[in-house]
């Protein structure tokens, strides 16, 4: 365990430059007094670590000093080609440039490894998108992620989900996220608030010549969590209660996915007067229009026994539905 973590802190000083003794520590998930050690230990083995002093000091290593790509695992080897997916890759203009990289890191493996690089690609292929939805179109995505990366102002013209359309609002681009196949824009607005902007919705986009500086201590994947935190806390606004017949219960999972797997596992007994075979549960809904739609998806393996308004909303939309078929078409 010592020996990979010291490959890890010579790595990261090689990729990072200057680091202190906490950041190191938090990297690696060990104390600062471990890192004062592996400081220690490298330069002992001939590494030539750095120490500057001050306010403003660290580790670094010594200028030109770089090692060679050794010390990979076999998992670690076979894990850094699935670690680009080529889809995403394509998407952001990168596809060639993914294939190359991992062409030059094939050559640079050992026989052994490359053999089992080229064995875990012939047998693991990651998909993002859903099923039985098309990727969203994304015209402007590639002109987006430079952006990002040079740090340039987007003046965009944008599609809101309501319909309503924005142009020429400046935007700070500052990274993108790729959830469930479809692609987000990170970006602070012109009122300081970071938001994030579904990339298929912009209708237009330009790139101005003006820089951005980056907001202090902003992380992308931290603002990422936080923001799925929020969205999950301000759909999931109720919790109804259903009876499920055994093919409701394959059912759940499936149209709801981690609330419906949920649901399960808190599952109650049936009482008495309940079909054989079925059970209560209670599920995380939205608001009551939204959950008379999605609890429907379920057809006649489901009945909603509480909250007596969206039993009432269902009753409604059931009783229209079977007056409209009730007519010759």
């Amino acid at each position: 365990m010592r020996a990979d973590r010291l490959l890890s802190l010579l790595l990261l000083l090689q990729n990072r430059g200057l680091m202190t003794a906490p950041e190191l520590a938090a990297e690696l998930e060990v104390s600062v007094r471990t890192v004062y050690r592996d400081i220690e230990a490298l330069g002992a083995s001939g590494v030539p670590v750095q120490a500057e002093r001050g306010p403003a000091g660290g580790y670094r290593l010594m200028d030109g000093y770089r090692t060679r790509l050794t010390g990979l695992t076999d998992a670690q080897a076979g894990s850094l080609f699935l670690a680009g997916a080529p889809g995403p890759a394509q998407d952001l203009g990168l596809g060639a440039d993914l294939a190359a990289a991992q062409l030059k890191l094939q050559a640079a493996l050992p026989a052994a490894l490359a053999d089992r690089a080229r064995r875990l690609r012939d047998r693991f292929h990651l998909d993002a998108p859903a099923w039985f939805r098309d990727a969203d179109p994304v015209p402007h995505l590639a002109q987006i992620a430079q952006a990002v990366w040079d740090q340039r102002v987007l003046l965009t013209h944008y599609r809101r989900w309501s319909g309503e359309e924005r142009s020429g609002r400046p935007l700070h681009p500052l990274g993108l996220v790729l959830k469930g196949g479809i692609w987000y824009l990170v970006a602070r607005a012109a009122d300081e608030r970071v938001r994030s902007y579904r990339v298929s919705r912009f209708l237009a986009v330009d790139t101005a010549e003006e820089g951005f500086e980056r907001p202090a201590g902003f992380g992308l994947a931290a603002y990422w969590a936080e923001s799925a935190r929020r969205m999950e806390q301000a759909t999931r606004q109720g919790t109804a209660r259903l009876l499920l017949s055994p093919r409701g219960i394959r059912l759940l999972p499936m149209q709801f996915g981690a609330s419906g797997v949920r649901a399960l596992a808190g599952a109650g007994p049936a009482e008495p007067g309940d079909p054989e075979g079925w059970i209560r549960v209670d599920l995380e809904v939205e608001s009551a229009a939204v959950a008379d739609g999605d609890l429907l998806r379920l057809g006649a393996e489901a009945e909603v026994l509480a909250p007596p308004e969206l039993r009432r909303a269902l009753a409604d939309t059931i009783a229209a539905l079977a007056e409209r078929y009730a007519r010759p078409a």
